[in-house]
């Protein structure tokens, strides 16, 4: 008993480590405040009728019509039948948010370090330094929560690999499985095809590897083992990733039927998203600089500066700006200048981190370093997007899926990865007895020279940089003006030498640490000690400055992320069912969608057809696409400022018959005319979804004829006709194929897109009842397959188990 006790004693001291340094990091969780992320914050716009039908039914309602005029609620929030696999995740994540996501990064990274035979103390230290890097928190701060929780098992996928290699067969197996069921449940499928990549490096490396030694046969063998270990991770997500994999072609990330843009010109034709999307935040080449040195371009796009900053000092004595005042503004200023469009804060990883990699570089030998290597290299090339166009064209056009990913330059988690795990894989040769002394001393010197001689070639050639954003001349023609502008950029200069003199600083300390544990001056235990307290202290002081306790809020106040304006008041007195827009907060907005039905949202992929209409129409104030969409009140602002509800009263209603369809030719001739469109006499449609239904063009219809609405909830629709003749009735609802069904009468009957969204449904004469219910087959078919991959997980880890048991017992004699 105390033999194990003692084994384990280690790894109970990191984990309790690991849970004290997230509760401490996020203190305020433990007297009940939450974090106020941005992204959460519109998040709960969009989920907040999700979570209200749940609450009332107990049943899951895979709609949302709350915003863009209707979508699944895949993407947004989904409890899936026989979803183990989250609660699992949940389980891990005990600690209150987001304190528990951060407690993973930890863990993870340890349990990597320890299967690469890294001391347990200096895995404790690994697992810091990638837990507290920059990205990692800032992500934690704005709500990528689910990119976070998928980063965090990254490092597990890989010690499961790892392992398998390593033939340790039921551990691998097992870990490897489990951690990438828990990265593809996380539902940030953009992080687990980067972990793919670099699983393919790693795969190339072993190959090249097995093909020097002959081993072939056991690499192939080991691959399949893994494969099935896939395949079984794919299997118990399989209600979500089919359900993302339907939605994904009714989504901006799909094929477009369009061949045009808005003004006509000849649309980019991909299968995804364009070039200029996808490259949108393409990193700076210069600007990678920043993993070394924190604000070396600047920070984030709204930095803090202190009262000693030229910035202040020109507001104060040139401006006569009150000095209170003063302070307010410096407190949010334009200091970053690179490439991207915007950034909340540098992804820097530490100078001793980097630092620590170019010592690894010299003492780590074999496929470790190779497959770190590349990963990190591959990472970094690929994260500078339209700055590297010819590797990043070669991907976008060639690598299957690429193409449905934004923001390139989220691609350097791998870096953040790859980059400590080999660091401190290099410290753990440079403290192993085994390792020869000229070799450490050879690392050493060149390490400090290599690091050292770029930090000081910066300070020394800093006159080539510009010091000047690309938006500039925006913020001093509409904001600052010349003067201050100006101040800025000294600002700039300023801050590009203190980070280069601080990690220079770091540098020069850990390496005298490790000089003096070289020349046996220094305890091991006492230099890592040292180590740790320098790695807390450069990542926690950069990291304070970007989420730190201001950020938290009282449970009431996050409970309530928006206040309703009179405007909203007003809208909520009317208890029809119709929408509402904001055009001042645009198409990506929760706010609206908290409190009513809109036609804008907050989400990575957007409906297409709601996207192309606002592209299109709406943004071009066309009253008409407006009205088929049953926006009945437009909120804008006011003389006063305040938010003013407007009526609509030509909103076509929920339902209405028009005197006639009429057949384009294509998608392009469908939205194009709905410019001139009356849409509640007319509906346009492509000729196939009449062709294929038989459905007649001209209708008669009557005074007394009549449609209307008589029971909603978000996944079930219930109107009722009366018809003299027979007609076609336009319903101002999303249309999705999959899974919405239309009954008349309880009979199930066809129904076909019109006006590039809506839906369609010829109408016999007479009284009906026409009913629309969402019953997606995807959320059952995937329930079954599901339930299979456990249940197949189960059976071989017990014949595995018994395996092992029968040839120990074997082995007792």
């Amino acid at each position: 008993m105390s033999f194990h006790l003692k084994r384990f004693l280690p790894h109970i001291i990191a984990f309790l480590l690991f849970v004290t340094a997230s509760l401490a990091y996020f203190y305020p969780v433990l007297s009940g405040q939450k974090i106020a992320q941005s992204d959460i914050v519109q998040f709960s716009g969009m989920s907040k009728q999700i979570v209200e039908f749940r609450k009332e039914t107990g049943e899951e309602p895979y709609w949302l019509d709350n915003a863009f005029v209707g979508m699944p609620s895949y993407q947004v929030s989904t409890q899936y039948p026989h979803d183990y696999i989250k609660t699992l995740d949940i389980t891990i994540r005990s600690l209150p948010r987001p304190a528990g996501t951060l407690f993973l990064y930890f863990a993870g990274l340890y349990v990597l370090l320890l299967v690469m035979k890294v001391d347990w103390r200096l895995a404790i230290l690994g697992a810091l330094a990638f837990g507290f890097s920059t990205y990692m928190i800032i992500l934690l701060g704005i709500g990528h929560n689910s990119k976070a929780i998928a980063i965090g098992y990254m490092p597990l996928v890989l010690a499961g690999i790892l392992l398998t290699f390593q033939r340790k067969y039921l551990w691998g197996f097992a870990i490897t499985t489990l951690s990438l069921a828990l990265n593809i449940s996380a539902n940030h499928y953009q992080m687990t095809y980067y972990l793919l990549l670099l699983v393919l490096a790693l795969g190339v490396v072993y190959l090249v590897q097995a093909f020097k030694e002959k081993e072939l046969p056991q690499f192939f063998k080991t691959v399949g083992m893994l494969a099935v270990a896939a395949l079984l991770a794919l299997a118990m997500n399989s209600s979500k990733l089919l359900a993302t994999q339907e939605y994904t072609e009714f989504s901006t990330r799909g094929t477009s039927q369009l061949t045009i843009n808005p003004d006509g010109t000849p649309k980019e034709s991909n299968s995804g998203l364009s070039k200029e999307y996808i490259t949108e935040y393409s990193y700076g080449i210069t600007e990678s600089l920043n993993l070394f040195a924190a604000r070396l371009f600047g920070g984030s796009s709204s930095e803090a500066l202190d009262i000693d900053s030229h910035a202040y000092e020109v507001l104060v004595k040139e401006m006569n700006v009150p000095t209170r005042q003063a302070r307010e503004i410096i407190r949010g200023l334009p200091l970053y200048w690179a490439d991207q469009p915007f950034i909340g804060a540098p992804a820097y990883i530490g100078a001793m981190v980097v630092f620590l990699f170019v010592l690894a570089l010299f003492l780590v030998k074999g496929p470790t370093k190779y497959w770190l290597v590349a990963g990190t290299l591959l990472s970094l090339f690929l994260s500078w997007g339209k700055n590297f166009e010819f590797l990043t064209n070669l991907m976008i056009d060639h690598m299957p899926l690429y193409d449905k990913f934004r923001a390139v330059s989220s691609i350097q988690v791998i870096l953040e990865l790859c980059i400590p795990v080999l660091a401190f894989i290099g410290l753990s040769k440079f403290f192993s007895n085994e390792t020869p002394s000229d070799e450490k001393w050879k690392a050493l010197k060149w390490s400090v020279m290599i690091v050292g001689g770029i930090a000081v070639l910066l300070l020394l050639f800093k006159g080539v940089f510009s010091f000047t954003g690309p938006n500039d001349a925006y913020y001093r023609d509409n904001y600052y003006g010349f003067d201050l502008m100006e101040a800025i950029k000294e600002d700039r200069k300023a801050m590009f030498t203190a980070d280069l003199l601080r990690s220079l600083g770091f540098v020069v300390v850990a390496a005298l640490a490790l000089y003096f544990l070289f020349k046996e001056k220094l305890k091991e235990n006492i230099a890592i000690i040292l180590l740790g307290g320098l790695l807390l202290f450069d990542l926690v002081s950069v990291n304070w400055r970007y989420v730190n306790d201001e950020d938290f809020v009282s449970r009431r106040t996050y409970d309530r992320p928006f206040v309703a304006t009179e405007a909203d008041r007003q809208i909520l007195q009317d208890p029809g069912h119709f929408r509402v827009y904001e055009p001042a907060l645009g198409m990506s907005n929760g706010r609206t969608a908290y409190f009513h039905k809109t036609i804008a949202g907050y989400h990575g992929a957007k409906p297409a057809a709601i996207q192309e209409l606002y592209d299109f129409h709406i943004a071009k104030n066309n009253i008409q696409v407006l009205n088929m969409l049953n926006v009945k009140y437009v909120i804008r602002q006011g003389e006063d400022q305040q938010a003013v509800a407007l009526s609509n009263p030509n909103a076509n209603g929920n339902a209405w018959f028009v005197d006639e369809i009429r057949v384009l030719e294509d998608a392009d001739a469908v939205i194009s005319s709905l410019d001139t469109l009356n849409t509640k006499r007319f509906a346009v449609t492509l000729s196939k979804e009449v062709e294929e239904r038989g459905v007649a063009q001209q209708f008669s219809n009557r005074v007394s004829d009549s449609i209307y609405l008589t029971a909603y909830q978000p996944n079930s629709l219930r109107y009722q006709s009366v018809r003299q003749l027979e007609g076609l009735a336009v319903f101002s609802e999303m249309y999705y194929a999959d899974g919405w069904n239309a009954y008349i009468d309880d009979e199930l009957v066809p129904h076909f897109k019109v006006n590039h969204a809506l839906r369609a449904l010829y109408m016999p004469a007479g009284k009906h009842t026409i009913e629309f219910h969402f019953e997606p087959k995807v959320i059952q078919r995937g329930a079954t397959i599901t339930l299979a991959g456990y249940g197949i997980f189960v059976l071989l880890m017990l014949g595995a188990g018994y395996r092992y048991y029968k040839k120990q017992e074997d082995v007792r004699g």
